[in-house]
């Protein structure tokens, strides 16, 4: 007596990996997407953060203006107009930014102008970067809350 698989059972383990990979493929790849995207809103919200912690420390007024056409972030001293030097983030493409404000200003004693951020991503996702007025404090919430 010879021991080993039929060729109908290989088949049939073949046919349900076939059917698992199918199944599994799409969500992967869903998933990788869905984490880029949420790292690129968390670098958008760490630049926010690095200027308050920058106009607190040098104790300096900052501002970060969102520039639409450049699809940038740009850290400079509140009331210069020049840019030139200064820390910038560039946004990813696949990102639609909308503010009521391009800039936010942060104080030395840690307050902001504020500000809301919406971010949306490709599909259905939408992530709201606020920045609070009164503390300065920088958060992200997933949706349109």
């Amino acid at each position: 007596m010879t021991r080993g698989y039929s060729l109908i059972e290989l088949v049939v383990v073949l046919a349900v990996l076939a059917i698992a990979v199918a199944v599994v493929g799409p969500a992967v790849g869903r998933t990788v997407d869905e984490v880029r995207v949420r790292g690129e809103v968390a670098a958008f919200a760490a630049f926010l953060r690095a200027a308050r912690e920058q106009a607190i420390t040098r104790q300096l007024a900052y501002e970060v203006v969102l520039d639409q056409e450049p699809r940038a972030l740009r850290l400079r001293r509140a009331g210069s107009e020049d840019g030139v030097g200064q820390p910038r983030r560039i946004l990813s493409a696949g990102l639609r930014i909308a503010a009521a404000a391009p800039r936010v200003t942060f104080w030395p004693h840690g307050m902001s102008s504020g500000g809301r951020f919406a971010i949306d991503a490709p599909g259905p996702r939408r992530y709201v970067v606020t920045v609070d007025a009164l503390t300065g404090r920088v958060a992200t919430h997933p949706g349109g809350s």
